[in-house]
């Protein structure tokens, strides 16, 4: 198959802004996160930067990942038939997210929760509470799962008819209020909207790669229109913090819709180009990167809410943390322990091997070749 190592490369920078939403969290005004500093309430939201990443970055991140995931899905569809792409996605999702269901999971529960788990909790979590920050690997297998049956249906993925997948965006978006992009999933059983909402974004991949669309650095200006939309679209998401917006009504909840699609459009088709004009050629550092980020987002949850925890709990006691600092300590410590996790313990062995595939050691290979 055809590397695309900007798509690659931008599919990573997706995942890994999740671990950035989520070292911010302790800092912004959110429900349900185990921890917080009192820079979280005692900040107005308008000038809480933390805010603003979290919601620039909920706005488009997913979209991208389900955009490209549904790419390279037709990309081994067509490279490996639909009975190796199927084969793919159970070793490369469904396993790593069986493990994940029984290890990472039933951790972060009992991080977030404060209780002793028994055993029946440690294999039961995900079923009771759901997947956490994992819940797009369910998506994905539900999504392939789709693809493979409407493919053995012989359902091409090409005409011009399927450019409707972009404003179509707009309905379920309706139906979603949290606020920038799209709610965030919970349970099993995924809501309509959300998950059709991403399934747009998949399909519309899907089509990409199928009808032969050239990526083009121009788009990068996309990315420019997005963030001139960035403000806009952030009061009408949250329509309640400005009096001369009834959040209540049609016209709003209408505009607020628009806005948030469009502003992940174009955030999908910019990020696109950006990537074409900086990362088009191979970089060991970035392939490695892009290996490693699986690694990273599956692990960097219960690392964060523990670094958290312990900034909250200095907090408390002493009264001096500075929110910036921990903020980036956080965020750099966990990183740095993933990554030697996953270059000693992690990369050459068979926990790499069902994430990303055999990997030769650089030195093995350059001698190999």
């Amino acid at each position: 198959m055809t590397r695309f190592h900007d798509l690659d490369a931008l599919r990573a920078f997706a995942m890994l802004l999740g671990m950035v939403l989520h070292a911010s969290l302790f800092l912004v005004p959110v429900e349900l996160w185990p921890a917080s500093l009192p820079y979280r309430d005692d900040t107005d939201t308008s000038r809480n930067p933390y805010a603003y990443i979290v919601a620039g970055i909920h706005g488009f991140r997913m979209p991208v990942f389900f955009a490209l995931s549904g790419f390279f899905t037709a990309m081994m569809w067509q490279a490996r038939g639909l009975r190796g792409l199927g084969e793919h996605r159970v070793k490369r999702i469904a396993l790593p997210l069986l493990v994940s269901m029984v290890t990472v999971i039933p951790v972060i529960y009992w991080l977030t929760l404060g209780r002793d788990f028994g055993p029946l909790d440690w294999v039961s979590a995900w079923w009771l509470e759901g997947f956490y920050h994992l819940w797009f690997l369910w998506f994905l297998l539900l999504m392939a799962g789709g693809f493979i049956a409407l493919a053995r249906l012989g359902v091409e993925f090409r005409g011009h008819w399927w450019w409707l997948l972009i404003p179509l965006a707009l309905i379920p978006q309706f139906f979603m209020r949290e606020g920038m992009g799209a709610d965030t999933p919970a349970g099993v059983i995924p809501r309509a909207e959300i998950f059709g909402y991403y399934s747009l974004f998949f399909g519309f991949g899907v089509f990409f790669y199928q009808q032969g669309i050239a990526v083009r650095r121009g788009w990068t200006a996309m990315a420019g229109a997005a963030a001139l939309l960035f403000l806009p679209t952030l009061a009408f998401s949250f329509p309640q913090e400005f009096p001369e917006l009834d959040e209540n009504a049609t016209w709003v909840l209408a505009a607020g819709a628009a806005l948030k699609v469009t502003y992940a459009w174009l955030m999908v088709f910019g990020l696109m180009g950006l990537f074409r004009w900086t990362m088009a050629r191979e970089r060991y550092w970035v392939r490695y990167m892009s290996d490693a980020s699986y690694w990273l987002y599956i692990c960097h949850v219960p690392l964060v809410i523990i670094g958290q925890q312990l900034a909250q709990q200095l907090a408390e006691r002493d009264g001096g943390v500075n929110p910036h600092l921990a903020f980036l300590l956080i965020l750099g410590g966990v990183t740095a322990i993933l990554l030697v996790t996953y270059r000693w313990g992690v990369r050459y062995t068979p926990i790499g091997t069902m994430l990303n595939g055999k990997r030769a050691r650089r030195a093995a290979a350059a001698g190999a070749g």
